[in-house]
């Protein structure tokens, strides 16, 4: 059942990877994109898990956490490349580590701890990457503060799902539905009404940039989401969100494979460290 849910979790890293080059689609601004995805991916989730909604008192800032981490993740995609963007809202774990003892009363072990902290040098060379200006990243210092920002919710709503979907009396669960997946539904919902006052009208776009939008919310969002919640049911929120470290190793290779955008040299070798310390923890954490 955990090999599973570590399954599930890696699955919604690839999903999740897909959004770096699919938000930047130029016949719509960041609001647009922001606003449309999420608007999309709510409808999505409201169908699949319309008869297992249940609101608690931690639900309200479960989405606000979740509402901020998408519309962050979405402007700084836009400012600075998608490489420095996901670096940077993987950031995470670091918030995580004072997080998760003081919230969920769970333990985090020096083994962590040292692993966080390569995780955090890797950051750090991420914010010496890109800061020169280009097509596709037209305010790149702007973007990575955003970005880092998008990871302090990151952690937050990592937390509250967490809280929300194991069990635990405290939730508040009537026990006829998944309040996790209310936060989520929520969440969406909220972002897209933060976004409407700046998406109409919305200018002309091509059939597969509108396809893009669709997929955006319904595979990269909703599904996505799907696997992250069967996750955070079985697994420690550090440990879901150190699986998730797979999203910005892939994240920059559909960025560049898509729009062809190449990521500066320290923000490779932050990626290289992420990735090295991500495959070093997980195979020492296997299974004996």
């Amino acid at each position: 059942m955990t090999q599973s849910a570590r399954f599930a979790a890696l699955a919604a890293a690839v999903l999740f990877s897909t959004g770096g080059a699919a938000v930047k689609v130029g016949s719509f601004t960041a609001p647009q994109v922001s606003g449309l995805r999420s608007g999309i991916a709510a409808l999505t989730l409201l169908f699949w898990y319309r008869r297992n909604l249940a609101w608690t008192r931690w639900t309200v800032p479960a989405s606000i956490a979740y509402a901020a981490t998408l519309t962050l993740y979405v402007v700084a995609s836009r400012w600075t490349t998608a490489a420095n963007a996901i670096f940077l809202q993987s950031t995470a774990p670091l918030y995580l580590l004072p997080l998760s003892p003081l919230i969920l009363g769970e333990r985090v072990s020096r083994r962590d701890v040292e692993y966080l902290v390569t995780i955090a040098f890797g950051m750090m060379l991420c914010f010496l990457g890109q800061t020169r200006a280009t097509t596709t990243a037209p305010n790149p210092a702007i973007g990575n503060l955003l970005a880092a920002g998008s990871g302090v919710f990151w952690a937050l709503t990592l937390v509250a799902l967490r809280y929300l979907n194991r069990d635990d009396p405290r939730t508040g669960s009537t026990g006829y539905g998944d309040p996790g997946i209310t936060a989520v539904v929520a969440g969406n919902a909220l972002a897209f009404l933060v976004a409407l006052p700046w998406m109409f009208p919305t200018s002309r776009a091509l059939p597969i940039e509108w396809l893009t939008i669709l997929y955006l919310g319904v595979i990269q969002i909703a599904l996505a989401y799907v696997c992250l919640m069967r996750a955070t049911s079985r697994l420690p929120a550090l440990e879901v969100s150190l699986l998730l470290l797979l999203e910005p190793v892939l994240n920059p290779v559909w960025a560049w494979i898509i729009r062809d955008e190449v990521p500066g040299h320290w923000t490779v070798a932050g990626g290289a460290v992420i990735l090295g310390a991500t495959a070093i923890r997980t195979w020492r954490s296997r299974p004996a």
